[in-house]
Formats: C-alpha cells, structure tokens, sequence
C-alpha cells in the first residue's frame, strides 16, 4: 500500500508536462510565423512596413 501513497515522481511528471506545453506552443507560433524566419525575412518585414503606411 506504499506504492499508493508514494508521490515522489509527481513534480518531474508535471514539470515534463509543462516543458512539453511550452515547446508545442513554440512549434505552433514557429509554424504560423514562419515567413518572417525564412531566407528573406527582411523582404516580408519591409513590404509589411510599406503596407501599414500605405494604409494609413
């Protein structure tokens, strides 16, 4: 009955679930993004300036 009450290896589990929840959230803005971390990111930026001015 030791091993019901035993809750040592709780902390890690959760600190691996939330380490887990952080890099997915990562991958997901790295994916919705990635136009901005592409060879010519400076290109997109600088059209993306030019827009926004334009309309304004």
């Amino acid at each position: 009955m030791d091993i019901m009450k035993d809750e040592g290896g709780q902390g890690a589990a959760e600190y691996i679930l939330l380490f887990g929840g952080v890099i997915v959230i990562a991958v997901a803005a790295l994916l919705i993004y990635r136009a901005y971390f592409g060879n010519n990111a400076g290109a997109n930026a600088s059209n993306d300036i030019s827009a926004v001015r334009a309309s304004i």
